[in-house]
């Protein structure tokens, strides 16, 4: 199948939701179906997004359908008013919504009503506080007394004790946030009890305000003809600052940072290895295997993950899953392991829990002997969140590692692309918890497991992603790479070597061409943001700041003295950016629709596709664009 204009730009042959802007006197907002983000008074970003989410027990979101939207503007005020209905299995709930803006204040409306009896995890107001707020102080009412502290630096554990999970401080029903500058954003809540965390545990770039305390359990259960109502108010005291963001976004260049991470590949667990030259081509620092040494035909899937490295050139990263006495098995993986070449052995445990140092030494013992040149350490195999609740004792371990998926809380393109830019976070959180290098992977789209229950796979498997083949997936690619470069992660293993969760599709094609547009073979959009990176290995990291981050990012690499830019724009809508400062004479190679048949089916012929450029000009990225510039 041949993907429409739209699958290459998102993965699916439907328009990106409008984004319209809504003015209200000092108060701006931008309306993305039913949900406000990027809700500002003046210069200031107050919200990151504000919208209702409905979850069902297994936590997976219930999407809304929506009639009777009306927006009325006029006189310094706005107004939007809508019907939303989730319906999946036994939800059914229905809600009328209202949005009022005037001069820095924000009223939201949720009047709903269940239609059967349902259990479900949550409904209620979410409210995003932009992750670029920690560090500011809070005052907060709850039900017993008037608290205050500040929102943290680095990443606030979510805290289980006793079976429960409990919030970044007590539940409150008003919060007061101090901006900076004499901004004090006031939010009030009405309907239930809410709290706060830190979702850069997720890498969701937000702290996030949720009803319904998490320690009173889940999941819950509605009746049918029950009544849910909510009402969250914001206003905004103080001047803020005019936006300085306006007009095309500028990159300049600050100092080196550090090194280009080693970036590898994650070898997809089935699937023969079959293009060869198109893998070797990435020179992946190494491929990432995952064993399990107590499974029956381990030593099967150990040989195929030696002849892969062999055949590419690459180590292994072994991802060793060892239960608490493993001592036969190690023995014999010792033996079967002679002559490969590992550069590094993470020992890991079974789901959302973090090694325990005696079971990384045991492993360091027994393996030690026929890996004189790997390190060994632990951590787990999922997010960051379960590393931080957590942390582990790290005697005996030479590096700690996490996996990343951008799709935890929300799926949606604009939520995906936002995530990128938290990543970063969890790297510079490790480091100061642990003071070890990081290791950070496999990173991905969709989630590898669902440790809640299950997730709808009525269209493609859960861990499938159709953005894996457009070009976002390749603008989110370069975004998570720049900030997981400029944070000083050791080493970071992408997605998997062939088929739909991986680079290259396979020889044999997909079961689904219809839902998943790729021919058999073909190369996806971001083999090549990872080619360019495997081309600059070693490369110095120099700081490229972007004036409107969220829709424009830089990630330049400097090599043997030559410097080499890769841009992207992350949004739906062309964007301008300024790159004067990068030089007079460049030389740019463009990822974009227009040659995404060329990148895909002939990518050696892509990969000189280079084109000269003057210096000091605007440069227009079509949607989801990544250009290459060598200065």
């Amino acid at each position: 199948m041949t993907p429409s204009r739209l699958e290459r730009w998102h993965g699916v042959d439907e328009p990106p939701p409008e984004m319209r802007g809504l003015q209200a006197g000092s108060l701006s907002a931008v309306l993305e179906g039913i949900d406000l983000r990027y809700v500002r008074v003046g210069g200031r970003e107050i919200i990151r997004r504000l919208f209702v989410a409905v979850r069902d027990d297994s936590w997976g979101t219930i999407q809304p359908s929506v009639e009777n939207l009306h927006v009325e503007e006029g006189d310094g005020r706005f107004r939007v008013t809508f019907d939303a209905f989730h319906e999946s299995g036994p939800i059914s709930f229905r809600w009328k919504g209202e949005l009022t803006g005037a001069d820095g204040i924000l009223d939201c409306l949720m009047d709903g009503v269940a239609g059967t009896d349902f259990p479900y995890n949550r409904i209620g107001f979410c409210v995003l506080h932009p992750m670029e707020h920690a560090g500011s102080s809070y005052r907060a009412r709850t039900p017993d007394a008037e608290i205050e502290g500040a929102l943290p630096t680095e990443i606030g554990a979510q805290r289980v004790e006793d079976g429960k999970l409990w919030p970044l401080f007590p539940s409150y029903e008003r919060l007061e946030l101090d901006l900076g500058d004499g901004v004090t954003a006031n939010f009030e809540f009405e309907g239930d009890l809410f709290e706060m965390e830190d979702q850069r545990n997720w890498t969701d770039a937000s702290f996030k305000t949720y009803s319904t305390p998490l320690a009173l359990g889940w999941p819950h259960r509605a009746e049918a003809g029950q009544r849910i109502t909510q009402h969250v108010r914001l206003s905004v005291a103080g001047a803020a600052r005019a936006r300085a963001d306006d007009g095309p976004a500028r990159i300049e260049l600050g100092e080196v940072v550090g090194t280009l991470p080693a970036i590898g590949l994650g070898l997809s667990p089935e699937a023969p290895l079959g293009s060869r030259d198109l893998l070797a081509a990435l020179r992946p620092s190494h491929l990432r295997t995952e064993l399990r040494v107590g499974e029956p035909g381990w030593q099967d899937g150990l040989a195929r993950a030696v002849s892969a490295s062999r055949a590419l050139g690459a180590p292994l990263e072994l991802a060793l899953f060892a239960d608490e006495s493993p001592e036969a098995e190690l023995d014999v993986l010792a033996k079967e392991l002679a002559g490969a070449d590992v550069v590094r052995v993470l020992v890991l445990r079974e789901g959302p829990v973090v090694t325990e140092p005696k079971l990384v030494a045991l492993v360091r013992q027994r393996l030690s002997g026929a890996l004189r040149n790997a390190q060994f350490g632990g951590g787990t195999d999922s997010w960051f969140v379960d590393l931080n609740r957590a942390p582990p004792e790290i005697d005996g371990f030479d590096l700690v590692g996490y996996s990343i998926c951008a799709t935890v809380h929300a799926d949606d393109d604009t939520s995906v692309s936002e995530t990128a830019s938290a990543q970063g976070e969890t790297v510079r959180s490790a480091r100061a918890l642990t003071g070890l290098p990081v290791i950070v992977g496999p990173v991905t789209i969709r989630p590898r497991s669902w440790p809640h229950g299950t997730l709808d796979e009525s269209l493609l498997p859960f861990q499938v992603d159709r953005r894996q083949l457009s070009l976002f997936g390749a603008a989110w690619t370069l975004a998570s790479a720049k900030h997981l470069a400029e944070a000083g992660a050791a080493a970071v293993t992408y997605f998997e070597t062939e088929g739909w969760r991986g680079v290259v599709e396979s020889e044999g094609g997909n079961p689904k061409p219809a839902v998943f547009c790729s021919q058999p073979g073909q190369v996806f959009p971001l083999y090549h943001v990872l080619r360019d990176l495997g081309e600059a290995r070693g490369a110095e990291v120099v700081e490229a700041r972007s004036s409107r981050p969220l829709d424009v990012v830089a990630l330049a690499l400097r090599v043997s003295g030559a410097l080499h830019i890769l841009i992207a724009n992350l949004t739906p809508q062309e964007q301008e950016v300024d790159v004067a400062a990068l030089g007079e004479r460049l030389r740019l190679r463009r990822l974009y629709e227009g040659s995404y048949e060329l990148a895909t089916l002939r990518p050696e012929a892509f990969r000189g596709s280079f084109e000269d450029a003057g210096g000091g000009q605007l440069l227009r990225l079509r949607q989801y664009e990544v250009i290459r510039i060598d200065a």
